[in-house]
């Protein structure tokens, strides 16, 4: 492993508020194995954006297999990441296609014997043996992933390529993880370099060559194998982050309980139990795939269940029916409030008088303009948008943390008993985050049961009464008092023990 493939030299990157990357350097060598570990929010994602070109640095230089290090020029590298990019509905070969440049064969008829030879002949590289004409639908998670590799590898002339993977392992289990690390080290030893992001810690001490740990938009470790292993990660990935942080003014004792789930299951999550208490907040945090993405989403009856039961003050809720949910005190703010939580094309207003229309209408049943402006008016002001009186506004024209807001309001309008929200502060600046935060805790302190989904550890560690750890569907830690820390917060997350069958010890 002597050329360098990737040579990345002291990346900086700022949003507004936050540097994202604080100068970072990375090199990749040929055939060599690089993993890219960190917690939530430690800049991976910007940095493989970075390196893709998706994002531009505001400083330092990437200088790709060519050899070249102007901005924008990325040519060289291949990103697979965590969803595939696959097309479910097309077959192996029509998906490999779709990456290949065809030239004047477009407007000619298919080859397909050619066509299916090719891929047949891409995937053996990588040890699979399966139908390339059956739909991407129909392959196992392992297979799909090898398709996204070929088509990924499809076309180089050389081997001085990077192949960048993000959780190549989300979705496989036991041996299917076997076969993918074969096709991944098939690729290094013909001389490519690879870069594989993950947070399964196991798996990275068993692949890789060499280790960077990012925290906190730095470099806190780069380590060739032999001198890293799972505990040293974990210590690295921690750190001491945060011990005294916790701020939640732990005023008053929770009452009795408000919501209540027991045994709730889906394809995401397994047999999963949890009270919230009138006046408490709990939080909900794990690893991408954990199915804490869900949890709130199945209670609300907005994602399919397949099993459990969900109470709002003793009261039992219709399993798939946010309807039901709403008539029984609940309201739901997803994590992208844009596609999920807002009607981006309707007002401030609208949006906000939406789910309660009845107390605005006249006689005729017509909606009373005078009377929605002014309650609009009266919630935007109680939540802290800026400007308040601007309901007439289109809701996309308002900044993310206001958009935020309008979208709490208009549940805080049905005066929730529970209130379910997913990743609370994305995206949004450090003042809106600091405004959401009381406007959370002053829900709670009113008697609402509030149920907190996120990957921000700071956010937790500071809002919650305590915080249940997900992995793999499971909750498997409850962190609360003197103990709930960022840094235990971390390593509860990044610890989490294996569950059978899963191919891990």
């Amino acid at each position: 492993m002597t050329s360098a493939l990737l040579d990345a030299r002291n990346i900086s990157k700022t949003f507004p508020g936050v540097k994202a990357l604080d100068d970072v350097s990375l090199m990749v060598h040929a055939g060599e194995i690089l993993a890219l570990v960190g917690h939530n929010g430690s800049g991976k994602s910007t940095l493989v954006k970075v390196l893709a070109g998706i994002y531009q640095e505001d400083s330092g230089t990437v200088a790709t297999p060519g050899g070249s290090v102007r901005r924008g020029n990325r040519d060289g590298l291949h990103f697979i990441h965590q969803d595939l990019g696959l097309i479910p509905t097309l077959t192996t070969i029509e998906n490999i296609d779709l990456g290949r440049s065809l030239g004047a064969r477009a407007i000619l008829p298919s080859a397909i014997r050619a066509e299916r030879k090719h891929a047949r002949a891409l995937i053996e590289q990588f040890g699979a043996d399966f139908d390339v004409g059956v739909l991407v639908s129909k392959l196992t998670p392992a297979e799909r992933t090898i398709v996204a590799i070929a088509r990924a590898l499809d076309g180089w002339t050389t081997s001085d390529n990077v192949l960048v993977l993000d959780e190549p392992t989300a979705a496989l289990q036991g041996a299917e993880v076997g076969k993918l690390f074969a096709a991944v080290r098939r690729v290094a030893s013909a001389g490519a370099g690879i870069v594989i992001i993950s947070h399964r810690l196991d798996e990275v001490v068993e692949l890789a060559d060499r280790v960077v740990v990012l925290r906190d938009g730095r470099v806190v470790g780069d380590h060739p194998r032999g001198e890293f292993d799972r505990a040293s990660l974990v210590r690295l990935i921690a750190g001491q982050i945060g011990d005294d942080a916790r701020e939640l003014a732990e005023a008053g004792v929770p009452g009795a309980v408000r919501l209540g789930v027991l045994g709730i299951a889906s394809p995401q999550l397994r047999d999963v139990d949890l009270e919230v208490r009138a006046g408490e907040i709990v939080g909900v945090t794990g690893l991408r795939g954990s199915g804490m993405e869900q949890l709130a989403g199945a209670i609300f009856g907005a994602v399919p269940t397949e099993a459990g039961r969900v109470q709002v003050d003793g009261l039992a809720v219709r399993p798939g029916s946010p309807a039901h949910a709403i008539k029984a005190g609940m309201g739901y703010v997803p994590s992208d409030r844009r596609r999920f939580g807002a009607i981006v094309s309707m007002s401030a207003k609208e949006n906000l008088t939406l789910p309660r229309l009845a107390s605005l209408r006249g006689r005729m049943g017509q909606i009373d303009p005078s009377a929605e402006k002014a309650e609009a008016d009266r919630w935007l002001d109680h939540v802290g948008v800026r400007p308040s009186r601007a309901g007439d506004r289109s809701f996309g024209l308002f900044s993310g943390g206001n958009q935020q807001k309008i979208v709490i309001a208009k549940w805080l309008r049905n005066a929730p008993r529970v209130l379910l929200l997913e990743e609370p502060t994305q995206g949004v600046d450090v003042a809106a985050q600091a405004s959401i935060h009381d406007l959370i805790a002053r829900i709670a302190a009113g008697g609402a049961a509030v149920l907190v989904s996120s990957t921000d550890t700071k956010e937790l560690v500071t809002l919650c009464h305590r915080v249940l750890v997900l992995h793999e569907g499971r909750v498997v830690s409850t962190l609360a008092g003197r103990e709930l820390t960022e840094s235990a917060l971390v390593r509860a997350t990044i610890d989490s023990p294996a569950t059978p069958g899963s191919g891990r010890e």
